[in-house]
């Protein structure tokens, strides 16, 4: 007679990803957001050769590199949630690590912390702004 749980074992796994920390098990709070190379040293770092890389960067611009990501996760003993740059070992483990500001440049589909460089100061000034008084940066010459 077939046990129960061997009927159910193509269900999907739960990854484990634990607090480099703690030790705990961490709730993912964002999707993944994976890494993009658009220098051959960024791929030359991951153990590809030089020419390899060179070749790669100069035929599509920018490269996806594999098994690498940034996701947000939420720690039950520290509570809060840290951003950690994730990296897939093999097939259940991953390496983690606090997400450096650097790699922030290499994901696609996140908003840039410095803002768009196209707009000007006085713009990116007054979006911030709350309330009706912004008629004072406006200097009216009679």
């Amino acid at each position: 007679m077939q046990r129960r749980c061997d009927r159910n074992r193509k269900r999907s796994k739960r990854r484990a990803i634990y607090c480099p920390v703690h030790g705990r098990y961490l709730d993912s709070m964002s999707r993944k957001y994976q890494l993009f190379a658009e220098r051959p040293e960024q791929l030359r770092q991951r153990g590809m050769s030089r020419r390899h890389a060179l070749m790669l960067v100069a035929d599509q611009t920018t490269v996806p590199i594999d098994g690498e990501w940034l996701e947000a996760f939420w720690c039950p003993e520290c509570q809060q949630t840290k951003w950690y740059h994730v990296c897939k070992s093999n097939e259940h483990t991953y390496e983690l690590s606090q997400a450096p500001r650097e790699l922030w440049q290499q994901v696609s589909g996140v908003i840039d912390p410095s803002g768009n460089p196209s707009v000007g100061e006085f713009t990116r000034r007054h979006s911030r702004l709350l309330g009706c008084n912004n008629i004072k940066d406006f200097k009216f010459v009679s």
